[in-house]
């Protein structure tokens, strides 16, 4: 974060933010000061209610990358003035703009004219003496152009003739108009409004870039276009295929002369006959066409790129949290099966608290198809260590390892076994990081992949915090963004899941410490060096023995680590250590034991909160106590409950339209969701066929994770795309009724086509849309929806 500014700013800086999160400038101010402080969001969310008001950590996590952009903002204001200052040209009055400048887009339109560059035409012009002829036709259009521009002649300075010299002066205007900050953030806001993004395929891109080809000439208003559309388009630019332009309009040359028309009013130019009109139109022409028009295009598309990175990130961002988030199945003997064919299906064992006890390999599929010595080995592996889940691997011949384990569970009824296919994402990435190389430094590379598949199932959050973010695989466009932002965002996601459940600190690993308020992954390595060590914490004061984790970090990871059956019963709570006073008046009061008072639910709703606020704590976080002690360390998380995929189901070639089957929500996109039916393939139920009502963003309706019932809309396998919809009872493409089915299924109807690179792609946001003018006409519906859907895991 930049360095804290003057008192004056950094209360002007809280009174914008304040405003802009709903807030007011004492709790923006209050919750400034403790991230300045070193706190975490999640700490100060949930402790610190009573200093800030009770900002949630939504609205912190907001305040928080304000703070940093308008902390930027005065250091690139100081740097700006700094630089003016030294080449003595700040007035008063430019400083005043400057100071009142309110984003960097207005700030650098401002410091532009003064900005350091390479000499300029202008400024060899300037250098010959031609600035008077300039000024001279601006201010008296009366004078003849080439009259006046021979009295400049000027071999010595480089000025040979007429020509040189009025080229030279129309340079110095071009300049000029080209960098004044009021023309240049008028027009900035005008073709933002009117501006047509304008895509058009490269000269003999059109087989090279055929998944594009819907965008070989496409029209859409930029103030308009979806994120990821836009996306599809910068990445395709970038690929050479396609060419994108902005055009001031739906008609381009009307347009254009528009943005001349601009620029001449603001230079108080008017073609009235007079002898030096033309020149000066001309002027005003090619500042609009050779200065301005690609420097705000480009300036355009930088900052409409930012929004939809933004949108993507937050996508991203969301489906991170669900998975995180999802139903853990708890505390069971789990028997992980990484998939495979050729190499075989990778078998790993894990205990109640995951700890690795067997493996093995089989090679039940084609070739060997060792159909059944796997099924004994496995048998043997589940009788010995009483095996309750199966956990198999979605990837490469998981179905048909999914009817072995099916196999399995007839062939030992005895053990009440279940099977649940579980998302792989990201076991490949953790089985050769450096971290399963520590956790496992003597196991194959391949069977680590089968440890995360089962613990995963165990316990989301756990296991997933091992595997960079980006790597998990439910984004939309992630590889077109900007990787640190991502990278910034997901790991704020990650630390609001594992600080929203709690850690057990008896239990977990380091990476799952380190995510943990406060802890830096030094200190969660010496967490679990010293538990090896000592053996399991016996109480949360035990902690500041633990090397490097002083008072601070204690203060705020203490309240986030839980410690069952210790030494104090509310170690095992959301209690922070702090507020245990508190615990201690109630229990005074009611002559009762702390255990006693846990789970009396009657009881604590009974107690009134008011009566135990000191100068510390206020009814906030009395009443959080309270809660928290009716049922401590509750987690937030859903039941567990696992998708049954339909028997004989197994392949493209299996599905029928119509079929209604059960299927997991891999991955939730800003038009529909992705939905894994047990077929190698995800389906894709588009924003419009998710809801019998109007859904504007599809994670109102599902997100990654949930267990839905979907209809087999189309199958398209040359192209491996599946239609679904959760609407039951729509009707199929061609049957009675599909008119109107077909209406209600055009959301978007624009697909990306260069989606299924990047693990996703796009049919449109928006529900029915008006297509833009000069766009193709859209498909039928059916059609429309098949274009819109591709691979939805990213296996990179």
């Amino acid at each position: 974060m930049s360095e804290v500014p003057s008192a004056a700013l950094a209360d002007q800086i809280a009174r914008t933010i304040a405003a802009e999160i709903g807030a007011q400038p004492a709790q923006a101010r209050a919750a400034i000061g403790l991230l300045d402080e070193g706190a975490t969001v999640p700490f100060i969310a949930r402790y610190r209610k009573e200093v800030t008001g009770g900002l949630d950590d939504t609205q912190l996590r907001n305040l928080e990358t304000r703070l940093t952009y308008l902390r930027e903002l005065e250091d690139r204001r100081a740097a700006v003035l700094s630089s003016i200052e030294e080449q003595g040209k700040l007035t008063d009055a430019l400083r005043g703009d400057i100071e009142a400048a309110d984003s960097k887009a207005r700030l650098e339109d401002l410091y532009l004219p003064y900005k350091p560059k390479r000499r300029t035409k202008a400024q060899i012009a300037r250098e010959a003496g031609l600035e008077p002829l300039a000024d001279g036709l601006l201010q008296d259009p009366d004078q003849v152009p080439e009259a006046l521009a021979s009295t400049f002649i000027d071999s010595d300075k480089g000025v040979a003739d007429t020509k040189a010299a009025l080229d030279g002066a129309r340079a110095i205007l071009m300049e000029r108009w080209g960098e004044d900050a009021t023309l240049v953030g008028e027009l900035r806001n005008w073709l933002h409004e009117v501006g047509q993004i304008r895509a058009r395929v490269a000269d003999g891109k059109e087989a090279e870039g055929a998944k594009y080809r819907d965008y070989f000439d496409h029209v859409e208003p930029l103030a308009r276009i979806p994120s990821h559309r836009l996306l599809a388009l910068f990445r395709a630019r970038r690929e050479e295929i396609l060419y994108l332009d902005l055009d001031p309009g739906a008609d381009a040359e009307a347009g254009h002369l528009h943005g001349e028309a601009r620029v001449a009013q603001h230079a108080g130019v008017r073609a009235q006959g007079r002898p030096a009109d033309k020149w000066l139109m001309d002027a005003c022409r090619l500042t609009w066409k050779a200065k301005l028009h690609l420097h705000l295009m480009l300036d355009l598309f930088g900052q409409a790129r930012e929004k939809a990175e933004a949108e993507a990130i937050a996508v991203f961002g969301d489906n991170l949290k669900d998975l995180l988030l999802a139903a853990p199945a708890g505390p069971r003997v789990v028997l992980g099966l990484d998939p495979g064919l050729r190499t075989g299906v990778k078998v790993a064992v894990v205990d109640s608290t995951g700890k690795l006890v067997d493996t093995d390999t089989i090679y039940p599929h084609q070739p060997r198809n060792q159909w059944d010595a796997s099924l004994h080995t496995l048998r043997a592996l589940c009788k010995k260590h009483a095996v309750e889940l199966i956990a198999i691997g979605n990837g490469t011949a998981s179905r048909e390892t999914d009817k072995l384990a099916g196999d399995l569970v007839k062939l030992a009824p005895e053990l009440k076994m279940q099977k649940i296919v579980v998302s792989e994402a990201g076991a490949s990435v953790y089985s050769a990081s450096e971290f399963a190389a520590k956790e496992f430094p003597g196991l194959d590379v391949s069977l680590r992949g089968a440890v995360s598949i089962a613990r995963r199932l165990q316990d989301p959050l756990a296991e997933l915090v091992k595997i960079e973010p980006k790597a998990i695989g439910v984004g939309q466009y992630q590889h077109d963004v900007d990787g640190f932002r991502l990278a910034r965002a997901l790991d704020a996601r990650v630390e609001d899941c594992v600080n929203a459940v709690g850690v057990d600190v008896n239990t977990a690993s380091a990476a799952l410490l380190a995510r943990v308020s406060g802890v830096s992954s030094t200190v969660a390595e010496n967490i679990v060096v010293y538990r090896d060590g000592n053996g399991a914490f016996a109480s949360r004061k035990e902690l500041l023995k633990v090397p490097r984790l002083g008072d601070k970090t204690f203060e705020q990871c203490a309240g986030f680590l839980r410690i069952a059956g210790g030494d104090q019963p509310l170690d095992a709570s959301s209690v922070h250590p702090e507020a245990y006073p508190v615990v201690e008046r109630i229990v005074r009061d009611c002559g009762r034991e702390v255990k006693q008072l846990i789970g009396d639910t009657g009881f604590l709703r009974s107690v009134r909160p008011e009566q135990y606020t000191d100068e510390r704590f206020g009814v906030p976080t009395v009443r959080d106590i309270l809660r928290e002690l009716e049922k401590p360390g509750r987690d937030p998380r859903p039941e567990f409950r696992a998708a049954r995929f339909a028997e004989g189901v197994e392949e493209l070639k299996d599905l029928q339209a119509g079929m209604v089957l059960e299927g997991v929500v891999s991955n939730v996109a800003a038009f529909g969701a992705f939905v894994d039916i047990g077929v190698h393939q995800d389906g894709l139920v588009h924003i419009s066929a998710l809801s019998d009502r109007y859904v504007k963003d599809p994670r109102e309706v599902v997100k990654a994770g949930d267990v839905v019932k979907v209809k087999v809309l189309e199958v398209d396998i040359p192209r491996k795309r599946i239609a679904l919809t959760c609407r039951l009872d729509d009707p199929l493409p061609g049957e009675s009724g599909a008119a109107a089915g077909d209406d209600r299924m055009r959301g978007g109807g624009r697909r990306d086509p260069g989606a299924a690179r990047n693990g996703v792609n796009a049919g449109g946001g928006r529900q029915a849309p008006r297509p833009p003018r000069g766009a193709p006409s859209a498909p039928p519906a059916n059609n429309a929806l098949a274009a819109a859907f591709a691979k939805a895991k990213d296996k990179r």
